[in-house]
């Protein structure tokens, strides 16, 4: 599989990770993207040995977007800080099922029981709190386009919010989805991810527009966004 990498030095290495890949090895033994990108610096620089990279953060199997690996433990230490205390920027696109207008702060708690995410009270002894910002960008055809910046990092936290606002996401038949998108992924993307390099301290970002797989849908909008 060939990588769509984005940025590399001698600390990062960030990639625009297909739908339908894992992001790390499961028990299925399918391809991930650790695996692959380690595969991918072992021959672009013709190691010997291991090659080491670390996985900071993590994108669902169906979604698609923007992530980014360390190349150092130096590199893995700061950047899971960053994560941790939630200053990276996260963006999302997502095209959803129903009609979207206007924008806020969304908050839930939610509690992950067999793989499945759902809402519950914050008095649930297992709630996490879920934020997120989000905007109507356009609607046509019975589908909107949503702009979604990530505010906590929960488990299918954008599948959930935005299912429960009456907006499941296109193709997301775990959560309310009547209509695919290719059967098998989602139509929710990072398209850009902004945070501080771990070593210069200075912000770095880099964006990536969606898979072919979305066609044309919204793909005016979506370009306008990648611009801005």
């Amino acid at each position: 599989m060939l990588l769509d990498v984005l940025y590399l030095d001698n600390h990062l290495f960030v990639v625009n990770k297909p739908a339908g890949v894992l992001a790390q090895a499961d028990r299925t033994g399918d391809p991930d993207l650790l695996g692959l990108g380690k595969a991918y610096l072992k021959e672009r620089f013709d190691k010997p040995g291991a090659v080491f990279l670390g996985l900071v953060h993590r994108l669902d199997r169906p979604v698609s977007g923007v992530m980014v690996f360390a190349r150092t433990s130096k590199s893995a230490a700061r950047l899971a800080d960053q994560f941790r205390r939630r200053t990276p920027e996260k963006r999302y696109v997502a095209v959803v099922e129903g009609t979207a207008a206007g924008g806020g702060v969304r908050v839930d708690h939610l509690v992950k029981e067999d793989e499945r995410v759902r809402v519950v009270p914050a008095t649930h002894p297992r709630a996490q709190r879920a934020e997120l910002a989000w905007r109507a960008v356009a609607a046509r055809g019975g589908l909107s386009l949503v702009d979604v910046r990530l505010r906590t990092g929960r488990p299918h936290q954008i599948r959930v919010q935005l299912a429960a606002m009456g907006l499941p996401i296109l193709g997301d038949f775990r959560y309310g989805a009547a209509r695919p998108l290719d059967g098998r992924n989602l139509a929710l993307h990072c398209y850009r991810l902004g945070l501080e390099h771990p070593t210069r301290r200075e912000p770095v970002a880099w964006t990536a527009p969606p898979p072919a797989a979305w066609g044309d849908l919204f793909a005016p909008e979506i370009a306008a966004l990648l611009r801005d």
